[in-house]
């Protein structure tokens, strides 16, 4: 067997007075194709900056074959000092590297070479270094969260770039899909500690928690011993006093101390949502909706119907317009042309893609509680802030910490955590997964999934709109978009290809006949909407609004607190009256969905 590239063993690192890591292990063979995970903290990217040489350890060995080239990518990369991307990229190649290979790299990521440092944007700081990174064709690749800030044209394209590479690759991401596509062995990094499974990451999760569950059963069987001899050490009276005797108290005392020192799993995130009133069955009706910035088309002629409990995927490059196309679906922008019409009794709650939205000198205790008390509303209810911080893994003594310090995790967390205590029965999510480790992302697809109302989400991972979206808004250049039953994966399958970068997506050509569904089934209908059905198409949109003004005239009425001791009877009427329009208003939505799908199947 080949001697390893890089090794490193028997790894201690502390921080602080706290053992950050402690007997780590990491191996790294020719053409290895290894991942990196643990808990946001765990300890990761010390550990690949270990590796890569960037800090020493307290104690453990480093070694690195003679001759083998390392080139590692930071989460923050910094370009400082270089006139043009292009010049930063090639001062990272060696000698007999091909210098033709950065500008191919700088260009496939969609950087021309000539960007100035200092006027970049993350998403663009992030493709330069990894052309820097790449561009050698290094023996080893060091990869902490490449695919932060990329959109999903380029996370497809990294993914084929490495996987056609022979490098080894080491790498850190909470992309699954990429470390499921990428890597063949799989290292856990627990409580300071690695194991290694020879597999990929798709088969992890399962071995993890068996892992778990025969840890548990191991403490379990040392609780079971140490009371019985705590048991022995109590009742055993003169006898256990005994001399000889002593070596079983020492023991007894050793397995005490095993059993303090033992470091228990992180506990989990709890994500619960605070659930609002039940909005009406249409949340949006967008029709013939545009938006334009100069010559630039975000939205042309854009048709869309949200209904209650949809999960609404938005995809698509960066630079098409995501974020605008969900501030129009909102009401935060006005079109151009068209109308966004919302549905009643809508409580709205926004999770911003920008971490930076709060004052970074706001405390997390502040930042909770709006700087009032130490109480966190929550729904209806109020919680200690301490205890919700716990919630989401903050240690209490972090309750008066500038968010400033924050890492990018505990900033999502925190955004997540202001945003799930509002009351509200729609989710507006835009970048939600940014920086969340891969437990957390779990629980929070789990709370959508069971979350009693309408999501609209904007997001770069695959896997994620695979757990959560019920259909996806995909961009289809020059301001198209096309809605596509079910997940990323589905709306791949119906395309045929991914979400394509902006310039190479307006080159896509009308919709193309969907080969699994040839127009057989659908020639025969040729059948039309009876003329009561028309009529009714046109005449209930008008009657919703107008059961929706007289809902909201009736229970602006109810909410005068003094009605039911001014007029008992009319309180009742009143409420009775707003029982009957909301029953009307249900069935005239429900008549409306019918007609117009069908409406919709027959026009194909």
């Amino acid at each position: 067997m080949a001697a390893p590239l890089l090794t490193l063993q028997d790894i201690h690192l502390t921080f602080g007075g706290t053992p950050l890591l402690t007997g780590a292990q990491l191996t790294v063979a020719e053409g290895e194709r290894l991942c990196l995970v643990g808990r946001n903290g765990s300890g990761k990217s010390t550990l690949l900056k270990i590796a890569a040489g960037l800090v020493q350890q307290d104690r453990g060995e480093r070694v690195v074959q003679q001759g083998v080239t390392l080139r590692y990518l930071p989460q923050e990369p910094d370009l400082a000092g270089f006139a043009t991307t292009l010049a930063y990229v090639e001062a990272g190649l060696g000698p007999g590297d091909d210098p033709y290979r950065a500008l191919y790299l700088l260009n496939e990521l969609g950087l021309t070479g000539e960007e100035e440092p200092a006027r970049l944007s993350g998403g663009e700081a992030r493709r330069a270094a990894l052309a820097r990174t790449m561009a050698p064709r290094p023996d080893i690749l060091l990869l902490d969260e490449p695919t932060n800030h990329l959109d999903l044209p380029a996370i497809e394209w990294l993914e084929a770039e490495l996987k056609g590479m022979r490098s080894a690759l080491v790498l850190i991401s909470h992309d699954r899909r990429f470390l499921e596509t990428l890597s063949r062995t799989t290292v856990w990094l627990d409580r300071g500690a690695t194991r290694q499974l020879n597999r990929g990451f798709g088969e992890f999760e399962a071995w993890r928690d068996e892992q778990l569950e025969l840890e548990e059963a191991e403490r379990h069987k040392l609780d079971r011993r140490i009371a019985a001899e705590m048991e022995w050490l109590h009742y055993g009276g003169v006898t256990a006093r005994r001399k000889r005797n002593e070596g079983r108290k020492r023991r007894l005392e050793g397995m005490r101390l095993e059993r303090r020192e033992q470091r228990k799993v992180a506990g989990a995130v709890k994500l619960t949502v605070s659930e609002g009133e039940v909005s009406s069955k249409l949340v949006i009706d967008a029709e013939g909706v545009s938006k334009s910035y100069g010559d630039r088309v975000i939205v042309q002629g854009l048709d869309l119907r949200v209904r209650r409990n949809d999960r609404l995927g938005i995809i698509g490059p960066n630079g098409a317009g995501k974020t605008t196309l969900l501030n129009l679906m909102t009401g935060q922008l006005a079109p151009d042309t068209g109308t966004v019409k919302l549905g009643l009794n809508l409580q709205m709650v926004t999770l911003d893609q920008k971490r930076d939205a709060l004052d970074p000198m706001t405390t997390l205790s502040d930042a909770l509680t709006g700087g009032h008390g130490d109480k966190v509303i929550v729904g209806d209810g109020t919680r200690h802030v301490i205890s919700y911080m716990k919630d989401f893994l903050f240690q209490p003594e972090q309750a008066r910490t500038p968010i400033g310090v924050l890492s990018g995790g505990e900033r999502g967390r925190l955004m997540l955590a202001r945003a799930l205590a509002l009351p509200s029965n729609m989710l507006v999510l835009d970048e939600p997964t940014n920086d969340l480790d891969l437990e957390t992302l779990d629980l929070l697809q789990e709370m959508l999934s069971d979350y009693a109302g309408t999501v609209l989400l904007v997001s770069h991972d695959r896997d994620f709109l695979d757990r959560v979206a019920t259909s996806v808004l995909a961009y289809e250049g020059d301001g198209q978009w096309q809605e596509y039953p079910g997940g990323y994966a589905d709306m791949q399958a119906q395309r045929g290809h991914g979400v394509q970068a902006r310039a190479a997506a307006a080159a896509k050509p009308a919709k193309a006949a969907a080969p699994a569904e040839p127009a057989t089934p659908r020639a025969p209908k040729k059948a039309k909407l009876s003329f009561a059905e028309q009529h009714a198409l046109k005449t209930l949109p008008g009657r919703i609004e107008k059961l929706q003004a007289e809902i909201a005239a009736l229970q602006k009425k109810l909410d005068d607190p003094k009605l039911f001791a001014r007029d008992a009877a009319a309180f009742n009427q009143t409420a009775a009256s707003l029982s009957q329009a909301q029953a009307a208003l249900a069935e005239a939505e429900d008549e409306w969905l019918a007609l117009e799908m069908k409406r919709e199947e027959l026009e194909g």
